[in-house]
């Protein structure tokens, strides 16, 4: 029997625990750190080192990149090399130093991925001074809540955004000393800035007055603030997660020694189409190590329904998404296949089973069938641009039936990473080519340790087989702290142990596989994340609703739930609706489902929640849940795994009711 390929080292044993502790499992390093962490470069120990030596050598190299609309429709490319860059950073920094912006203080940066947020980015790391994402996928209140908590001073915005920051809601902007636009500011956005005594500049304006005003810059130390990016909490407000120059640059510099063991080497002609969320840590952590590394970012223009046309555009050589991402391209080859005649289609499935079956023999999938690549996936990878070499799916896990899918027809390495905003990106990574990896996150990264905690309450044991637990961390590339909240911060870091929130098991050849979430927080495939306790809450004071349960999965963009009828409501609809019958009988009656449907709607807009966080189909339940069926504990806590399992045919068969509808 061949020998089992194994892909972390195991540094020390795991333990039984004792006096009231929990049980812990062995610590898993990557294999480059078995032996200790790689010792750092000294060159690269901040952001602003990291950029300034790459335009050192990569001067006339293409960076930024964006398309230009005309006539409402997205142009050509338009590119900014790193010199181009550089200079205008420079001139941006000088202007927020002469703006009165000293080393230490807080700028919010708030808009779409562009040009600009990055020139913003990089003229802080020239001052030390601290950047703030403002980002308003966290709720409307979050942006007041973050220009209040971080003490931010200045906001660099994109116009469309100036809007919500001069809201008579968003109080705390009366603390902001200027705001500069993208592009620039109407006149009305100009005299409401005034009013609350606000500076405003237009890009060229605030670039002109960097020109005149020439400031030497103030570099970082490593052990600066780079950056407070804000997170959202299971309730309550966000939270902020400081990391400082030296994580960051380290988590770059651990890349590059992660990548440099396969043959496939970056270039700095790869390019990155940038999509997911600048204010987000995974986006952000991408585009520092490309342009550490000399390459080109481009952006897509805005709509994520036309990616497609960036792609095609751009040619992007590396995607990164989340799995909704992913799920839509597969959508897409599958639709397209459908259309194919029926031989056409046998052929392809033909293709598809006999290079899978020399991929999982351990072929790479350059090798694995190079005339079914000819036949039919260079046609798979034209439509992606034709020249993707790397996919990144991250957020929330990715189905293995999507992932085999993809690194079979993307002709294209496809892995999945694992990581939160307080491991500074990905703090486990899959190896390309590995088809061992499907379904799963890989193994720690270069500069951080991993292991598993017991949850004794849901059953988890580190120790057991499999191993199965709560995922801690600890290393170089995590967080020091949640910004003004010591509470929190000592809440989850223990022992110098972040405590992720989420359920990991290790398989035996050491490379680890989400399966749960600890707290009832869950991710939904775009990457957005629900407070299911808080939506019951909200959604059980309807007057028809007695009780309800809400359920989504990282695998769906939507949430379904099973609502227990309000009985003497529920009679007083069907007495004026004209029906007759048991509570039971009205369960199934197609206008109450709809009825409550717009029931819930109107308490979710009521209480201004999310799009993502409606109600998208129902499950109506006469008897309230119960101790009986096990459906809650004594004190009338929902069982979610119990829930899920007493209504599982019904809820698979409402997601397939809804995806048909889509």
């Amino acid at each position: 029997m061949e020998e089992m390929k194994v892909f972390s080292a195991k540094v020390a044993d795991g333990r039984e625990g004792q006096d009231g502790k929990p049980s812990v499992g062995p610590i898993y390093r990557n294999l480059l750190a078995k032996n200790g962490y790689p010792p750092p470069d000294p060159d690269m120990s901040t952001t602003w080192s990291l950029f300034s030596s790459s335009v050192q050598k990569h001067r006339g190299n293409r960076m930024l990149g964006w398309r230009k609309m005309v006539d409402g429709k997205a142009g050509a490319y338009i590119w900014k090399t790193y010199g181009e860059v550089y200079d205008e950073v420079l001139h941006i920094g000088s202007a927020l130093r002469a703006s009165g912006a000293e080393p230490g203080c807080r700028v919010g940066i708030y808009g779409a991925n562009c040009p600009q947020w990055i020139l913003a980015m990089e003229a802080c790391g020239a001052h030390s001074v601290v950047c703030v994402p403002l980002y308003d996928t966290l709720g409307p209140r979050a942006v007041n809540f973050i220009i209040d908590h971080a003490e931010v001073d200045f906001v660099f915005v994109q116009d469309i955004k100036v809007k919500e920051l001069l809201d008579p809601n968003c109080k705390s902007a009366q603390r902001l000393k200027a705001i500069v636009c993208f592009t620039s500011l109407t006149e009305e956005d100009n005299a409401k800035a005034s009013q609350l005594g606000i500076k405003t500049f237009s890009w060229i304006e605030f670039l002109c007055m960097g020109k005149e005003n020439p400031q030497e810059t103030s570099p970082p130390q490593p052990f600066n603030i780079c950056t407070i990016m804000y997170t959202s909490g299971t309730s309550g407000d966000p939270k902020g997660v400081v990391l400082t120059h030296e994580t960051i640059a380290t988590f770059v510099y651990g890349v590059d020694l992660f990548l440099d063991q396969f043959e496939d080497k970056m270039t700095v002609n790869d390019v990155y189409l940038s999509f997911l969320p600048l204010a987000h840590i995974l986006d952000r952590v991408i585009e520092e190590y490309f342009f550490h590394r000399g390459a080109s970012v481009g952006y897509y223009h805005g709509n994520l329904k036309e990616l497609r046309d960036d792609i095609m555009e751009l040619k992007p050589t590396f995607l990164a998404g989340v799995p909704r991402v992913f799920d839509m391209i597969h959508e897409g080859i599958k639709k397209a296949l459908e259309e194919l005649s029926p031989l056409r289609r046998r052929i392809f499935d033909f293709l598809y089973k006999y290079k899978l079956s020399w991929m999982n023999r351990g072929y790479k999938h350059k090798q694995a069938s190079p005339l079914a690549d000819l036949l039919a996936f260079r046609k798979v990878k034209a439509k992606l641009g034709g020249r993707l070499r790397l996919l990144i799916s991250g957020g929330a896990p990715l189905s293995s039936e999507v992932e085999e899918f993809l690194r079979v027809t993307c002709c294209a390495f496809v892995v999945q990473g694992y990581g939160l905003t307080e491991t500074c990106g990905a703090c486990a990574v899959g190896y390309p080519d590995e088809m061992c990896m499907v379904g799963t996150v890989g193994s720690p990264a270069v500069y951080n340790e991993l292991r598993l905690e017991e949850v004794s309450e849901m059953g988890y044991n580190p120790l057991g087989n499999p191993p199965c637990g709560e995922i801690c961390v600890r290393g170089k590339t995590i967080f020091s702290e949640y910004y003004k909240n010591p509470e929190l911060t000592r809440e989850s870091i223990k022992d110098g142990w972040f405590h992720t929130g989420d359920i990991g098991q290790v398989l035996p050849n050491g490379v680890v596989k989400i399966i749960d979430r600890k707290k009832n927080l869950i991710k939904l495939s775009q990457g957005e994340y629900v407070a299911l306790e808080y939506l019951e809450n909200v959604y059980g004071t309807t007057p028809i609703v007695d009780d309800v349960w809400v359920y989504g999965n990282s695998f769906k963009s939507m949430l379904v739930a099973v609502v227990v009828l309000h009985e003497d409501n529920a009679k007083k609809w069907a007495n004026l609706n004209g029906h007759t019958g048991s509570l039971s009988e009205l369960c199934s009656v197609n206008q109450l489902q709809s009825y409550i449907l717009s029931e819930l709607k109107s308490t979710a807009e009521k209480n201004k929640m999310r799009g993502f966080e409606f109600i998208k189909g129902v499950i109506l339940e006469p008897y309230p849940f119960d101790m009986e069926r096990d459906l809650v504990t004594a004190t009338l806590k929902k069982k979610r795994n119990n829930l899920l399992k007493y209504y599982q045919a019904e809820i698979d068969a409402l997601y397939q009711k809804l995806t048909a509808k889509k």
